[in-house]
């Protein structure tokens, strides 16, 4: 997948990464990057769906959680 992404996929790994970006924990979930909504739902849903990002809790009661880079994620962006 990573020769797939372009540079707004990577812009949003990198955020995600440097612990700036929260998600929902549905099936298609939604992102924000330092308090503000993603502009672009499609690319982070995708990023989800590849298995690249993923709740950081899940078990929380709340609806937005820190979003994480699973290792596919972390090799990704290495």
């Amino acid at each position: 997948m990573d020769d797939e992404l372009n540079h707004r996929a990577r812009a949003l790994l990198r955020a995600i990464a440097a612990g700036r970006a929260e998600v929902t924990r549905s099936s298609e979930p939604d992102l924000k990057v330092d308090g503000l909504l993603c502009s672009d739902q499609v690319a982070a849903r995708e990023l989800a769906h590849a298995g690249l990002v993923r709740p950081a809790q899940r078990d929380s009661s709340g609806v937005w959680v820190r979003a994480e880079l699973t290792p596919e994620g972390r090799a990704v962006l290495a």
